[in-house]
């Protein structure tokens, strides 16, 4: 059995007359007629009564109708979805962000366009570090990253989203938070303890602080390790020591904490995009360009 059969059926049952019908169909009455004949062989009972004069439809083929027609109607439904799939109007789009990230206007700007936009699809954000998201990103369950760094594999591509400077974080009464506008040279920190993301803290800006620390000729005296930036900040206002975060770490206002620019082309953080190189979903397209002019 095929669609066309029950679409021929439903065309029969509609008219009930198989000359009209065959017109509605853009076929000849002939091969209307047996395409019925063979329905009814293979279901094993009469669909339609015929007579010189009329046709009727019997008590099963009316029930078969209302059966044929969900059927038709299901197939159509799907081929819709399917269509729109494709466009990108509809489905599930899983996108994943570092802690700081909410903390960038652009990021909640472009979340409510793309909502806005696209009110079918079901837009699954979840926070993860840069290498969760990375492995992610690779093994499929994650098709969009905002990650810092770019020592990324080559499945992956990425494109800046926006640079946000590293900053020192400092208590309010440190000497180098004092000052109208203060600042501050990574060498000036070479005595400082430092409170660093711990080793399975999976971030980009650990790495980056150690590379500038090692630019300026020292390594960082590591007072405390934490795995949040959040608590980083509450560690520095305790008292453990100094911390180098994202500039958008200064929207978390911690009492007696500093939020200080530092002075080197080394503090240099920037949010990246990245998608699977290979993933040409309209979905990922279409949730990077709002991210790009948001």
């Amino acid at each position: 059995m095929e669609l066309r059969h029950l679409r021929y059926f439903i065309a029969v049952a509609d008219e009930l007359h198989f000359s009209r019908a065959a017109e509605r169909l853009g076929i000849s009455q002939p091969p209307l007629s047996q395409q019925i004949r063979d329905l009814e062989a293979q279901l094993g009972l009469r669909l339609l009564r015929r007579t010189n004069r009329r046709v009727e439809l019997t008590d099963a083929g009316r029930v078969y109708l209302d059966a044929a027609r969900d059927i038709i109607a299901r197939v159509d439904e799907a081929g819709d979805m399917a269509r729109r799939a494709e466009r990108g109007d509809i489905g599930e789009l899983h996108v994943g962000f570092t802690q700081s990230t909410p903390l960038i206007e652009r990021f909640p700007r472009a979340v409510r366009a793309f909502r806005e936009a696209y009110p079918a699809v079901r837009l699954v954000l979840k926070e993860h570090n840069t290498l969760q998201q990375i492995e992610r990103l690779l093994e499929g369950t994650q098709q969009v990253g905002l990650i810092r760094g770019t020592n990324l594999p080559p499945p992956l591509v990425a494109r800046k989203l926006v640079d946000d400077p590293l900053v020192a974080v400092l208590r309010a009464d440190h000497p180098l938070a004092k000052g109208r506008k203060p600042r501050v040279r990574v060498e000036q920190l070479a005595e400082e303890h430092f409170v660093v993301f711990s080793r399975n803290a999976g971030t980009g800006v650990a790495a980056q602080v150690q590379q500038m620390c090692r630019n300026a000729g020292f390594a960082p005296r590591v007072a405390q390790e934490a795995g949040e930036s959040a608590t980083m900040v509450g560690l520095v206002a305790a008292g453990l020591g100094v911390a180098v975060l994202p500039e958008s770490m200064r929207h978390v206002h911690v009492t007696g904490v500093a939020y200080v620019p530092i002075d080197s082309p080394d503090a240099a953080s920037a949010l990246h995009l990245v998608h699977r190189r290979a993933d040409t979903s309209p979905l990922v397209k279409a949730f990077m360009a709002l991210m790009l002019k948001a």
